[in-house]
């Protein structure tokens, strides 16, 4: 297959870590819109604010992007089935990735917090669940000790494959934007995206590929927060389930993209988050979850404490708000009325 849709393997080959021995797996992966906003870049006090998309991968998160790579590299390395600790994201991609190669998958979730449409999916494909009486990172640090022999791979993204395919979409930004933006706004749980999305705007630099390097203004919800009070946190807690993380396998990774970039990572609160969520779903036509939405809620919060320098920014929308759709119905009031079922009393319900 040639041309955009062919998957992050084949069309990112030349920077990734592939071999001839590699299978050519995908799902249709990558290529995911990058769309300008219609209302909010104004109130984020930017020129320019896009959305890249990743809601738009095969199961509907930017985890696909990077377990396409962990999954073909398990396979070449004679796996036998792969193994994640998962908010439910990454159990989703892993198991979808997983059968359509043919292993067995196991997802380690943290009781009681993990979206229902995330759980669904996973059940969908097939996946053996263990739910562990523990948080996120407990159930990490047990899926690294059962992974330790090579039988199982780890899919979670300490796997370095993970944040290789990850870094692909900083390419596809600077290829659609013909440069990249001056800032890249994105949540951050266990913080291994912001940490592939800086590796890539790095190497898009040294090709040529870019004149600039963005600063990466990652976002972690208050109630888990660790980057942000520089420790980790025992019991986190948020309404963005997906970055309910109290200690990042990543920590080095995103404090070194912080650093480097001249960029930040800070906190905004659930009522901020939903609050981006409902802008988002109410004033751009865009459903994400709400972890996807730090990022501009963010990005809303700098503006308005008068730190918005103007210029471009990308915001990443991790995940497809079905994924959550318990928050959708606790947020939104249906604006339901009934009706007969002729035009006339439909217009009468209308109030036409």
């Amino acid at each position: 297959m040639t041309g955009p849709g062919r998957g992050v393997l084949a069309r990112w080959r030349h920077v990734l870590p592939v071999t001839a021995a590699t299978p050519a797996l995908t799902l249709g992966e990558g290529d995911t819109p990058l769309v300008r906003s219609a209302a909010l870049e104004r109130l984020c006090g930017l020129d320019e604010l896009w959305f890249k998309l990743e809601m738009c991968n095969p199961t509907g998160s930017f985890k696909d992007r990077g377990m396409v790579v962990a999954v073909a590299k398990a396979v070449e390395a004679g796996a036998q089935a792969v193994m994640c600790a998962s908010t439910g994201n990454t159990s989703a991609s892993a198991a979808a990735y997983g059968a359509r190669c043919g292993l067995d998958s196991y997802v380690l979730v943290p009781g009681g917090k993990v979206a229902a449409g995330k759980l669904a999916q996973a059940i969908a494909f097939g996946t053996r669940i263990v739910e562990v009486d523990g948080n996120f990172d407990e159930a990490l640090a047990a899926a690294r000790e059962l992974s330790e022999d090579g039988a199982v791979a780890l899919v979670n993204s300490v796997n370095p494959d993970r944040v290789q395919g990850q870094k692909t979409a900083s390419y596809e930004i600077c290829e659609s934007l013909g440069d990249a933006p001056d800032i890249l706004a994105i949540p951050v749980g266990n913080a291994g995206n912001i940490t592939a999305y800086w590796r890539g705007f790095v190497e898009c630099a040294e090709r040529g590929l870019a004149t600039l390097h963005p600063r990466m203004c990652g976002f972690q919800a208050a109630g888990a927060a660790p980057l942000v009070v520089g420790a980790p946190i025992e019991h986190p807690e948020t309404v963005a389930t997906a970055i309910r993380v109290g200690n990042p396998a990543s920590w080095d990774g995103a404090t070194a993209a912080r650093h480097e970039s001249g960029g930040l990572i800070e906190a905004v609160t659930d009522e901020e988050i939903l609050e981006a969520y409902e802008l988002l779903a109410r004033k751009e036509g865009l459903f994400a979850e709400p972890a996807s939405a730090a990022g501009v809620a963010g990005l809303l919060k700098l503006s308005r404490a008068g730190r918005a320098r103007g210029g471009r920014a990308v915001a990443i929308l991790t995940g497809n708000g079905l994924k959550d759709p318990d928050t959708a119905a606790a947020r939104y009031s249906p604006n339901i009325v009934k009706a007969g079922p002729t035009a006339r009393e439909i217009a009468r319900a209308l109030g036409w």
